[in-house]
């Protein structure tokens, strides 16, 4: 395999996006919800349309989302997205501690740039994922360190909520990878009917043929397609073979029914049989989401998905498309399948997703991470986590190794940010018997637990960082001030009940004033889609 790109070429767009970096994502945790978006979402498509395959040049896919003009309607009635319950203030004498799974998608941003091109208002929006977009400087660990992540924390006033205040948490994970073993991928590629438009299956072939390029004489590349059946296309063809991998993804064509099961059963059967030991075993499934199983149930699916992941074949999502996008399942499986889950609407997010991130998106430093944050009653009396809203756990599901969580690969970083309220005082006399809830005299603000499985082991480590009061500044960096206004404006974009006055110009103006080096136009590119919000909605 080719060593990471350290430098990133700019394609032009007429949208005006450009090249892109920054960090990636790994799976949700699924509970039944999950469950219900995967079986709502089994409709086959029925078009029988075919496609030229033709290659389009720069600007075309963006051509495809460029509205005439801003309207103001809904997303497509067909796109179906997991609108989770976002979490309420929690008391931390009652409630004093706080789990979730760590996440690194990125989908929810790049989704959330293609609605506001196409000029309607976003649906599907993640705080964790719009956060977890862009790069933090976050300090790396040692090649030698004794964990594979540092955990760095700061707090500061929230600028929507006068008197409360923002903790930032940031999990820097190593770049090391955890092994020099090949990679033997299987490219999953959903070539339906309803595949069949410029911002499907052409920008597929286009994005595929740049992960292509990373690859070496080390790796194999094995290509399954599904429409109404499945078709192997390639098995176990030599990484370097770059052009003859390519010459079968140019060819490609839409048309026909959905049935994905089968393909993803094929997948894996080629993935296992060319399975690489202590190598990166991946299957990597293109499709627009919308996903036909076929004869089998939800709970088949997902046995499956969880089977082949427990042998150490995980599973990559990516999506195309518009109109009729199945986040919701897409981001399911991802979550089932040990993956992560990204959203290509150009291909600048092709380059980002696919070489700049390579390592992060295909090698695993960290699995199972979760986080467990205990609030401090002596400085907090209440707090809430934003965003993660379908990863958060049980607080008793923190130490057992059974459940799935989230992992983390090479380089990627995690971002949580949590609000809280100041407690007033001292606790005084609650008027009970037998159970005392007087705060202790500690200055820290909270705790960080964090639990994760080195790769391929069953049993988890613990690591603390406690964050002390030194850690209030009134000065935050700029990659809190940027972060807190991408958190500001996605608080506004979602309608959160808990919003306070948070507001999408004032999040623009700190993010604009807070871009620092941005050497890639990301955060910049951040500030443009803000101002395109606030025009659709004036």
């Amino acid at each position: 395999m080719r060593g990471r790109s350290m430098t990133r070429s700019r394609i032009s767009s007429t949208n005006g996006i450009r090249g892109v970096a920054g960090n990636a994502g790994a799976r949700r945790v699924v509970g039944a919800l999950a469950a219900v978006a995967l079986a709502g979402s089994l409709a086959a498509c029925s078009s029988d349309g075919t496609s030229d395959g033709a290659v389009a040049p720069d600007g075309a896919y963006e051509d495809a989302f460029a509205p005439d003009q801003w309207r103001d309607v809904p997303t497509d009635p067909q796109e179906e997205y997991d609108d989770s319950p976002e979490q309420p203030f929690q008391d931390v004498t009652t409630s004093p501690l706080s789990t979730f799974a760590s996440d690194v998608d990125t989908a929810s941003y790049s989704n959330l740039r293609r609605q506001l091109r196409q000029g309607v208002e976003p649906e599907g929006v993640r705080i964790e994922e719009l956060v977890n977009y862009f790069d933090y400087d976050y300090p790396a660990p040692e090649p030698d360190a004794e964990d594979p992540f540092t955990v760095t924390t700061q707090v500061a006033d929230a600028p929507w909520a006068p008197g409360h205040q923002l903790a930032m948490i940031g999990v820097q994970a190593t770049d090391v990878k955890p092994t020099t073993r090949g990679n033997n991928v299987v490219f999953l590629l959903d070539v339906s009917g309803s595949m069949d438009e410029p911002n499907k299956l052409p920008l597929l072939a286009d994005s595929f043929a740049l992960l292509v390029e990373q690859l070496d004489e080390d790796d194999t590349v094995s290509i399954v397609t599904y429409a109404g059946s499945d078709q192997v296309l390639a098995d176990s063809v030599p990484g370097d073979r770059r052009g003859e991998i390519v010459d079968i993804l140019r060819e490609l064509r839409a048309g026909g029914s959905t049935g994905g099961a089968r393909g993803l059963e094929t997948a894996y059967e080629l993935a296992a049989k060319n399975f690489v030991e202590g190598g990166n075993n991946r299957v990597i499934l293109a499709t627009d989401g919308d996903f036909n199983v076929g004869p089998s149930t939800p709970e088949q699916l997902t046995e499956l998905i969880e089977e082949h992941a427990r042998t150490g074949v995980y599973i990559s999502v990516l999506g195309f498309g518009m109109g009729n996008l199945k986040d919701s399942t897409m981001e399911a499986i991802a979550d089932h399948g040990n993956g992560n889950y990204a959203y290509i609407d150009t291909l600048d997010e092709a380059r980002k997703v696919l070489v700049d991130e390579f390592d992060s998106t295909m090698f695993v430093v960290a699995q199972d991470l979760k986080v467990q944050v205990e609030l401090n009653p002596a400085t907090v009396s209440q707090y809430r986590l934003l965003g993660y809203d379908n990863r958060r756990l049980e607080d008793e599901e923190f130490a057992d190794d059974t459940k799935d969580a989230g992992d983390v690969g090479a380089g990627h970083e995690v971002t949580a940010f949590y609000e809280l309220v100041p407690a007033q005082g001292s606790g005084g006399d609650d008027g009970l018997d037998y159970q005392d809830v007087e705060p202790g005299s500690s200055g820290d603000f909270l705790t960080v637990h964090v639990r994760y499985k080195d790769p391929g082991a069953t049993e988890s480590t613990e690591v603390v960082f406690p964050a002390g009061a030194d850690t209030y500044t009134t000065r935050p960096t700029s990659d809190f001030r940027f972060a807190s206004a991408v958190v500001e404006f996605a608080l506004a974009a979602t309608g959160s009940q808990h919003a306070g006055d948070a507001d999408p110009a004032r999040a623009r103006e700190r993010a604009g004033a807070a871009l620092g080096e941005d050497p890639y136009g990301l955060r910049a590119e951040f500030v443009t889609l803000v101002e395109e919000y606030l025009e659709l909605t004036a």
